[in-house]
């Protein structure tokens, strides 16, 4: 007879219980399972413990690099739901697209979404804050900051505010009070992006260079990545300009150091972002023009990138109340933009703005009223076309496309000729950099109604912009004429181009993508 203290042992097993069974192992397959699929409305609280038996409440989860330069994971927190294997294989197809055993690296393209649909915050950002602080600490680093468009309608959300409120000028505040000694605007290199890609556009199509069409994007970097594993064959349809975060960092480290007289050397540059891949983006080897420029290899462009959610948990760790904070301008040199740079965090944004300078370099005109407000490529669909005409020239056929599962049958037709465009805008997160795995976990799984607020807030800021031409920003004529020289030529082509890596060797790309 056993002690009335004893009892059975208990042999159902929940996801937490498992996880601590299981270790801290890369990955964890299962088959078998049942129930509601993953996704959707995403999983419940009570989901979390509920008890069964093994294998149906256990999902796997994805595989995460411990050398990974954007996400990590924490293992005490997975319940092995699947929600992160869902969105890579399904909305991003990475996962499952290459063929065991793996070559040297477990493929990840850095986009994060992952992040943002995890239940339990297992898989966050890579940490970035403790670099930031020591540098902050440090009275012999000059630190500047640039902040991309889509962080100043998200970072209130963390704060209370309302989806999509425009918070630029208190975000500005909270920056120089956390002790950054200046503040630029990254929508300023988004003009200067755009110089330089519409450039690049415009002698592909007119025939003055040698180089494939359609012209693809190239400021997302989770798209990059995806090209340079999946589509290798495509890399020279890529636009070679920068994104416009590593287009300013250059700048910070060569123009407004020379500028401001400050020794590039001294120099902190960070980058915030609503983008977890760009933190891979800042460390690729190439990222370093400015170092080259001024005989110094080893001055990187951007020294560290901060997530809006990491800039959101600073100002909560260092005392500080958004909303208590007087607006505050960005500084002056390298932060004038457009309107059209302010729409580059949208999906179908960057293509918005290209076609209106290129319009006017081709026909000499200014674009008509149609190309303000460019209904076929807005909105939240995961692929848009449109087709306009353009005097001296004809007709100009562009798409976009949000979500890397959207791209399978983009490319193919590029592949095999039956795709007709001349310019196609690519971001690996669905509705744009709005949404990026950076920007705060305001609904789970993430949600079209918080995208489409985020979205609405930048479009208001075209709107109402004095100036919604790039290449009529005043500050963006000045620094061609005083630094640059011409789009696409000289030291503008040294400092804001860069090349890209066939990286298919480090993965084996199954026959047939997955859609």
């Amino acid at each position: 007879m056993k002690p009335e203290n004893q009892h059975e042992p208990n042999m159902d097993v929940s996801r937490r219980s498992f996880i601590k069974m299981a270790g801290t192992g890369l990955v964890v397959s299962t088959i078998g399972c049942s129930g509601d699929p993953s996704g959707g409305e995403g999983w419940m609280p009570s989901q979390y413990e509920g008890n069964g038996n093994f294998p149906p409440q256990v999902r796997g989860r994805i595989p995460i690099d411990p050398n990974n330069l954007s996400i990590t994971r924490d293992d005490r927190k997975c319940i092995l739901c699947g929600q992160c294997a869902e969105v890579c294989s399904k909305v991003e197809t990475v996962l499952y697209n290459y063929e065991l055993p793996l070559i040297d690296n477990i493929p990840c393209i850095g986009c994060g979404q992952c992040t943002l649909w995890c239940p339990t915050g297992a898989i966050t950002e890579t940490d970035g804050l403790t670099e930031l602080i020591k540098a902050l600490d440090d009275p012999n680093k000059h630190v500047v900051a640039q902040t991309a468009p889509s962080t100043r309608v998200a970072l209130g959300e963390e704060f209370g505010l309302p989806a999509g409120t425009n918070v630029e000028e208190r975000q500005v505040a909270a920056l120089k009070s956390l002790g950054f000694d200046t503040v630029l605007d990254t929508n300023f290199s988004a003009d200067l992006t755009i110089m330089e890609e519409a450039t690049e556009l415009v002698q592909r199509i007119t025939g003055k260079v040698n180089a494939p069409i359609p012209q693809f994007t190239s400021c997302c970097p989770g798209w990059v990545r995806y090209c340079e594993y999946f589509y290798p064959d495509l890399l020279p349809n890529l636009s070679s300009a920068k994104s416009p975060m590593s287009m300013l960092g250059a700048m910070i480290k060569t123009y407004y150091a020379e500028k401001s007289g400050i020794d590039p050397k001294k120099i902190f540059s960070v980058a915030i972002m609503p983008c977890t891949a760009k933190k891979f983006e800042a460390g690729r080897p190439e990222m370093n023009h400015s170092g080259l420029k001024i005989g110094d290899p080893s001055i990187r462009d951007t020294d560290l990138v901060i997530t809006t959610r990491e800039l959101a948990n600073l100002i909560k760790l260092r005392g500080l109340d958004l909303l208590k904070l007087e607006p505050v301008h960005y500084d002056n040199l390298l932060s004038e933009y457009s309107g059209a740079g302010a729409i580059f965090g949208v999906t179908g944004g960057v293509m918005e703005a290209a076609v209106r300078t290129a319009y006017a370099q081709i026909s000499g005109e200014k674009p008509p009223a149609l190309l303000f407000n460019l209904q076929p490529v807005r909105g939240l669909a995961g692929m848009k076309e449109a087709a306009l005409e353009i005097p001296n020239h004809g007709e100009v056929r562009v798409a976009v496309v949000a979500g890397m599962g959207n791209t399978h049958k983009v490319l193919e037709r590029v592949q095999n000729g039956t795709g007709h465009w001349h310019f196609i805008e690519f971001m690996a997160c669905p509705g744009g950099c709005i949404s990026g795995g950076g920007q705060p976990r305001t609904a789970l799984p993430p949600s079209d109604a918080v995208r489409s607020a985020r979205i609405n807030a930048l479009y208001n800021v075209d709107e109402r912009a004095a100036v919604r031409l790039c290449h009529e920003n005043p500050e963006i004529k000045t620094v061609y004429k005083d630094y640059l020289g011409t789009p696409n030529e000289g030291i503008a082509h040294a400092l804001l181009h860069t090349h890209y890596e066939n990286y298919s060797s480090h993965l084996t790309k199954k026959q047939k993508m997955s859609e």
